[in-house]
């Protein structure tokens, strides 16, 4: 069952739903960066020790997983922006507890009163 909520919990509702305008540019998905050879001999990724980095998104479209190249100059606004939305889907969650817990309050409340 879920807890009552306090007067913290509707501060911190209020905070993340205000916050939520902050995260308009936040992308789905998960970045990643890989390190891999080039395949050119005389490169210095060759000996293994010194990679070249790949960076990529994978998001989940329509049931299946698609990953898109991201280019260096790119990335770490990428990064960035798939953090925002993991913070984006933690604050749904947080949100959707304190609203549950109000919602079972004015039922036992209610159902009090019958």
């Amino acid at each position: 069952m879920a807890e009552m909520p306090t007067d913290h919990d509707l501060g911190l509702r209020g905070r993340l739903i205000r916050s939520l305008g902050a995260l308009r540019e936040m992308l789905p998905g998960s970045f990643v960066e890989r390190r891999r050879k080039c395949g050119k001999p005389t490169c210095h990724c060759a000996d293994g020790k010194r990679l070249h980095s790949a960076f990529q998104i994978s998001v989940l479209l329509d049931g299946k997983l698609k990953t898109f190249h991201v280019p260096a100059e790119l990335a770490e606004e990428a990064r960035t922006k798939v953090e925002l939305h993991r913070r984006f889907q933690e604050a749904a969650t947080t949100i959707c507890q304190i609203n549950l817990g109000r919602f079972l309050q004015r039922k036992g409340e209610k159902e009090k009163k019958s």
